[in-house]
């Protein structure tokens, strides 16, 4: 279903800070579901789709402007493995927007007057394979074989009427490449938002140089990084504003780190509501948090900015 807002997110950038919300994963593990799962919280597409509509709430009540679908590691190679046919994932891929938006008409009855988007999450080929590797990259395959691999979800979750496709923590330049070149000829904006380490891209790229591959796409209304520690992100904001002049969009992880070994997370949180002032002031434009962010701290970040 298409967004009933008057206001594009395109142009609402153009005059203002919109507010991202934070991780889905964890506001749904804080609501008792278990997540231990190669498909993470996309199941709950299937097996809990009211978890999801009720986690995206929470985020919008939060002083959310916009929600992040739970379709970031939905991919119909992913979903193929559990019996689940092209045509039901096609579906599912559909309902995560949907989903979306649903929470979105219940922020509005329950007294919310400020317009509220969609971004459909579109996750790298590293989500699907489950394995970590998406926080390396260099898989292995070519630009055209990782644009075969996007393409088709790409198709689908443009055609439920998101407010915009977010190419999410890309590792590395090579499916940069591949997802503008998916994006073309849409029909829908995207923001391309790379996971990073210092000054780098995951596989090593130099931001410049990673940055740079969408400063002449007319799609991309907005690029920068996510799933980052959250002292990542000053030089990265500055790099991404100067090299693009797009709007920069900020949403990185709690600061905590994830220990593999022991499937836990480990270490204090680092992000704090102070940090997103800054952000602003050197060219963000779409701020939030990804991994161990909740709504507690959208709720800061919407204070920090707007006076909430």
């Amino acid at each position: 279903m298409a967004s009933d807002n008057v206001l594009t997110l395109a142009a609402a950038l153009s005059s203002g800070t919109i507010v991202l919300d934070g991780g889905m994963s964890n506001q749904l593990e804080a609501a008792g579901h278990d997540l231990s799962d190669a498909l993470w919280s996309a199941r709950l597409l299937a097996d809990r789709p009211e978890a999801i509509v009720e986690a995206h709430l929470a985020y919008y009540e939060a002083g959310a402007d916009v929600a992040i679908t739970s379709s970031y590691q939905a991919t119909f190679e992913g979903f193929a493995r559990r019996g689940i046919p092209h045509g039901r994932v096609a579906e599912l891929l559909g309902l995560s927007v949907e989903l979306a938006r649903e929470a979105a008409r219940r922020a509005h009855a329950e007294g919310v007057t400020r317009p509220l988007w969609v971004a459909a999450s579109v996750g790298p080929y590293g989500a699907m394979l489950a394995d970590g590797s998406e926080y390396r990259g260099r898989y292995g395959l070519s630009v055209a074989e990782l644009e075969r691999f996007h393409l088709p979800r790409l198709e689908v979750l443009a055609a439920a009427g998101p407010d915009v496709l977010a190419l999410e923590t890309v590792p590395d330049t090579d499916e940069a490449r591949a997802l503008l070149g998916g994006v073309r000829g849409l029909g829908v904006p995207a923001w391309l938002s790379y996971s990073v380490a210092g000054d780098r891209t995951r596989a090593g790229q130099p931001l410049e140089e990673a940055f740079a591959l969408a400063a002449e796409a007319d799609e991309v209304i907005a690029v920068g990084v996510n799933c980052c520690a959250p002292e990542d992100v000053d030089a990265a904001v500055a790099t991404a504003s100067r090299v693009t002049g797009k709007p920069v969009v900020v949403y990185p992880n709690s600061g905590e780190a994830w220990d593999a070994g022991a499937r836990a997370w480990k270490g204090s949180s680092t992000f704090t509501a102070a940090q997103v002032g800054g952000w602003e002031r050197a060219g963000a434009r779409l701020i939030g948090g990804c991994c161990r962010v909740g709504p507690g701290a959208i709720a800061g970040v919407t204070a920090a900015l707007h006076g909430a």
